[in-house]
């Protein structure tokens, strides 16, 4: 159990809860064991009563004592139901919030985290750890931790009240119980290596499902149905028979409890009935202890479930803590440096290699951006672009070399107030399944900007947006569907651009967000765009070569390096690299 006490701080946290539900467990099973009791007194009473001869009896005496006793069991049956709700009302609700707060930590933990994880973690996986993995753990702290804790408490309560009443006959009727430890011990091995199979197996379907839900588009248009059909089955029939498998283990254990204590209420009848004629023992007593013995018989069968639960629980928060004890290598190097008015930016010697794959992005970039200037950078497929938006965002840090803002390194600013400094659109455009309104709102706490409402209305203007938007039947009230995709290419590409313009920003970042407008469209944005930027840095990363033209400077890439730099004339004269990408693109 060593990967659940990672819990410890959370059990702390509502300790409580878990010691009220202690007491309210052991106070159930108190007035739970005083009903054989007052049963075995009932059972005497009637048999002296029959021992007493016909003509001496006195069955009004008798009824008196049994109405006692009646009403002595229902009370106890009373008081035994009142506190079984109150343990729980506070296990029970102790294991919840243990949850919420686990969710919401290891959500927490996963925007942290760098995006290499991303890159290297499948979206299902991700998903499954935070959903199944933490249902598993709150099954362990709620029922778990109740049976558990009722189990021992009635253990101790009945065993110790077993011996005060014949310790020989308590012996004999707890003889299965060492073959019982044995058992829960094999079989509690077994259940956890078979429960981590199931939970990684889980995870593989819950990535099948979300690709495939993902990417519905082109598994319809390949007509590849079927295939992926047949895929999801085999996986699924995989899922099904490690269940299967655990189902057969389950299958063996309960009988096994079940027979164990059924041999216990044997021996229970046979050493007792032999006790009765000895005269050590009552009937009562008889009674008394196969009452007990049934009374252990649901926690001794839980012993298994609880094991099963547990074991189950450990593998699943092993699981989750092989995602939490990962340390963002970005956050770790931040020591919160604040950044200063020049937000002029340098590349001096970097080099780049992507982490999760080791292969070279960036190599001897030496690059100055003054404040206030508008530079694009160019170049092929893979030469590097978009790398350099991704190192001045701290998506990732250089392998080699560093990058200056203002007076200081890069990655010694707050990463947070790094970010809001800039201003980033990404190549892949990623819409949430909200309004329009509220993704363009994205990232701007409107509570606190009384402009809002016009400033939203100016960036959609900007991003030639607005007309398209009061065509709607809700205007920015629309709801977009998963990723925007009830928006059109060029539509999706607009919104994120006017996310983008509504950050107070001095460095704006624009990755090949143009690629899906038109020339006429393209070129009412760029003019829209000159006053928003008047005191703004643009880094505008683009293959189409004639939207440089607006740029004061242009870096060319190719082979992972800058192989060219200046104006648009100055390129363009020049006779290189840029020249000749120029040349293709107009005569396409």
């Amino acid at each position: 159990m060593k990967n659940l006490f990672s819990l410890n701080k959370y059990i702390v946290k509502y300790k409580s809860k878990l010691v009220l539900g202690i007491l309210f467990v052991f106070l159930s099973n108190v007035f739970r064991v005083l009903q054989p009791q007052a049963l075995r007194e009932a059972l005497d009473q009637i048999v002296d009563y029959i021992k007493i001869p016909q003509e001496l009896r006195n069955s009004d005496e008798l009824v008196r004592h049994l109405m006692n006793f009646g009403l002595i069991l229902l009370s106890c049956a009373i008081l035994m139901g009142i506190f079984m709700y109150f343990m729980r009302q506070t296990i029970i609700v102790m294991s919840r919030l243990i949850e919420y707060d686990l969710r919401k930590d290891i959500f927490a933990h996963y925007l942290k985290l760098d995006l290499s994880f991303y890159k290297t973690n499948k979206t299902g996986d991700i998903m499954s750890r935070i959903s199944e993995d933490v249902n598993k753990v709150r099954t362990y702290l709620g029922p778990a931790f109740l049976y558990g804790f009722n189990l021992i408490s009635l253990f101790i309560v009945v065993i110790v009240t077993m011996i005060k009443v014949n310790f020989v006959l308590s012996m004999y009727t707890l003889l299965p119980l060492p073959l019982l430890s044995l058992i829960i011990y094999k079989v509690s091995n077994l259940i956890n290596k078979k429960s981590e199979k199931i939970q990684k197996q889980l995870a593989k379907i819950t990535t099948v499902s979300q690709e495939a839900f993902s990417g519905i588009r082109i598994i319809k248009s390949f007509n590849t149905n079927a295939s992926w059909e047949n895929y999801f089955g085999k996986e699924s029939e995989q899922y099904k028979n490690l269940n299967l498998e655990l189902a057969k283990v389950d299958s063996l254990f309960f009988p096994s409890m079940y027979l164990l204590v059924g041999i216990s209420t044997l021996i229970t009848i046979y050493v007792g009935g032999l006790s009765v004629f000895e005269g050590s023992v009552t009937p009562g007593n008889i009674a008394e202890f196969v009452i007990y013995i049934n009374m252990l018989t649901w926690p001794v069968s839980a012993i298994g479930w609880c094991a099963s639960i547990i074991q189950q629980a450990e593998a699943s928060q092993k699981r989750i803590n092989e995602f939490l004890d990962i340390v963002p290598e970005i956050a770790k190097q931040s020591n919160g440096q604040i950044i200063d008015s020049n937000y002029s930016i340098e590349f001096k010697d970097v080099l780049f290699r992507y982490p999760e794959n080791n292969l070279l992005a960036l190599k001897n970039i030496n690059l100055k951006i003054p404040f206030g200037s508008k530079v694009a950078i160019v170049g092929k497929t893979a030469s590097g672009k978009s790398t350099i938006a991704e190192l001045l965002v701290r998506m990732y840090d250089p392998t080699e070399g560093e990058i200056r803002l203002g007076k200081g390194i890069l990655k010694q600013y707050d990463l947070k107030e790094l970010r809001s400094m800039i201003s980033y659109v990404p190549q892949d455009v990623f819409l949430f399944s909200d309004t329009i309104r509220n993704n363009i709102l994205f990232g701007v706490d409107s509570d606190l900007h009384s402009d809002s409402e016009q400033r939203m209305l100016n960036t959609a203007t900007i991003s030639a947006l607005a007309n398209e938007v009061s065509e709607f039947p809700d205007g920015y009230e629309s709801i977009l569907g998963e990723r925007g995709v009830t928006l059109s290419g060029g539509q999706k590409q607009r919104v994120s651009i006017a996310r983008a313009l509504m950050k107070e920003s001095k460095i704006l970042i624009l990755d090949d967000s143009l690629s899906a407008i038109d020339a006429i469209t393209e070129e009412k944005i760029f003019d829209a765009l000159q006053n928003e930027i008047e005191n703004k840095t643009l880094i505008l990363i683009t293959h189409r070569l004639s939207q440089t033209k607006y740029m004061d400077k242009i870096i060319v890439l190719a082979n992972n390096t800058i192989v060219e730099e200046g104006s648009f004339e100055e390129l363009i004269s020049s006779g290189g690299l840029f020249s000749k990408m120029y040349e293709r693109e107009i005569k396409k």
